[in-house]
């Protein structure tokens, strides 16, 4: 067993948007390398999978900040901690700008980038209180790419970006670590179709457990992909 599986084991990992996709395969992960998972979907289908391995399972829409702050709660008073968060919650749409019918830009904002700030907002003072946590918000190229038909994805993850680097240095007295995760192309239903020349969600889980299992001192409003640095925003 690896000094990172180590440290996973015991650890309560909260992940948004578990029912399927790389948050699915997240949730298995931590289940199987010893950690106590709280994992909760906007949809229901799914996550009874999870709770048969034992993790803790909630509804939640994470637009809405109170069943957000429940969760957190739900989380301490279940397992004692929140020491990791993993948001995840999101999906994909493919728009030009002037096909956007009303609310879809909005839709992707609160989802992609209140979901996480309001996951941010009532986990961070946990983590406060016990004296460590890590954050994991997950990220896309398509924040700096900025493809056509991308503009609500785009504008949502380089919010979110900007709000993880903001996070990272409000937390820089403490031992809360607040990172992104590029997954890279991923064969998960936000394509709307069978992408059998991506990679497998599980791919992912190396990245979100390394990133979990961060020593103090660690990096901090930082990118990472494929257990790697990514210099997002940062090219000349």
């Amino acid at each position: 067993m690896s000094e990172a599986v180590n440290e996973v084991a015991g650890r309560t990992i909260v992940i948004t948007g578990a029912a399927s996709g790389i948050g699915h395969a997240l949730a298995q992960g931590f289940l199987a390398d010893g950690a106590a998972v709280v994992a909760c979907d906007v949809r229901s289908e799914g996550l009874a999978a999870l709770a048969s391995r034992g993790a803790i399972t909630r509804q939640v829409d994470v637009r809405a900040r109170e069943q957000v702050r429940d969760l957190m709660e739900a989380a301490r008073n279940e397992t004692g901690r929140v020491d990791v968060l993993v948001n995840n919650a999101g999906y994909g749409s493919r728009k030009p700008v002037e096909q956007l019918e009303a609310g879809e830009f909005e839709r992707m904002i609160e989802v992609h980038l209140f979901g996480s700030v309001h996951g941010m907002r009532f986990a961070i003072p946990i983590m406060r209180e016990q004296g460590h946590g890590r954050i994991i918000n997950l990220l896309s190229r398509a924040a700096e790419a900025s493809g056509p038909k991308d503009a609500a994805y785009s504008a949502a993850k380089a919010g979110l970006w900007a709000a993880t680097r903001s996070a990272a240095r409000e937390c820089a007295d403490t031992d809360i670590l607040v990172n992104g995760l590029i997954p890279g192309p991923t064969n998960t239903a936000i394509w709307g179709r069978d992408m059998p020349q991506f990679q497998a969600p599980e791919a992912v889980y190396p990245t979100a457990r390394m990133l979990a299992s961060l020593p103090a001192g660690g990096p901090s409003g930082q990118v990472f992909w494929d257990e790697k640095p990514y210099p997002l925003m940062q090219k000349p």
